[in-house]
């Protein structure tokens, strides 16, 4: 395996699947279920950081006149609930979990304490990092580069419904070109919208790599861990011409 420890990041929209008048698809999440325990079984340690945006998302808040604050912590309970899902489904296939918060609800989850994710982490347990880093104003992509760097995680990894970062969108241009892999700095002048800037200045900072790829493509998870060329890497240096 190339990567021996990696945080996972998944939009909670991700876990709607195809039918979007559901918060979480029972397919789609077990699908994500079995790709992790894949990827576990050959031993590498696995931390999750997964949105609640399907659930709850901070626009919806301000529409219903819910003050930025207040809408943030809801959003933090969101991603609790899906952390909780996550957890469930993976322990009903035989993978131990722990779920870890960044706010206090000690009824249902740890809170995060670097030491004993690290420890979790080190034991073969998959570890869900919920509920952000317990503040306001700050997304679950910052959450997932900080607990990455805390926990020294090797590559974050972001699940989305593409296989890479286009020069345009390609669901509106179809000349929409895939870098196989790219600079922070080159990424950063070209405006790509791969992370909020918190989050991307924090993995560059810290030379920490980024890999956006394809999560709903069965396999994918595992050919990364493996050192498979999948989706786009952005990394301090481009290493060779984009594809």
């Amino acid at each position: 395996m190339k990567y021996k420890r990696i945080l996972l990041k998944l939009s909670g929209e991700s876990l709607m699947g195809d039918k979007k008048n559901n918060s979480i698809d029972p397919m789609r999440l077990n699908q994500y279920v079995q790709e992790i325990k894949k990827v576990a079984e050959k031993g590498v340690q696995i931390a999750i950081v997964i949105g609640g945006g399907n659930i709850f998302r901070g626009a919806e808040a301000e529409a219903m006149g819910v003050e930025r604050v207040q809408g943030d912590y809801m959003g933090m309970l969101a991603t609790l609930i899906n952390g909780m899902a996550l957890q469930s489904a993976l322990e009903n296939i035989g993978v131990y979990t722990r779920l870890m918060s960044g706010i206090s609800i000690n009824q249902v989850c740890e809170p995060f304490i670097r030491r004993r994710a690290i420890r979790h982490l080190e034991k073969g347990r998959v570890v869900i990092f919920g509920a952000g880093i317990g503040n306001p104003y700050f997304t679950t992509d910052s959450t997932a580069s900080l607990r990455a760097i805390e926990i020294e995680a090797e590559v974050v990894l972001k699940g989305t419904r593409v296989d890479g970062v286009y020069t345009a969108d390609p669901e509106k241009d179809p000349n929409a070109q895939r870098y196989a892999n790219i600079s922070f700095k080159e990424a950063y002048n070209k405006g790509l919208n791969i992370m909020d800037m918190t989050a991307f200045t924090l993995c560059q900072e810290n030379n920490l790599p980024i890999i956006v790829f394809d999560m709903n493509v069965v396999g994918n998870l595992q050919k990364i861990v493996q050192g498979d060329d999948v989706g786009t890497l952005i990394s301090t240096e481009t290493r060779a011409a984009n594809a």
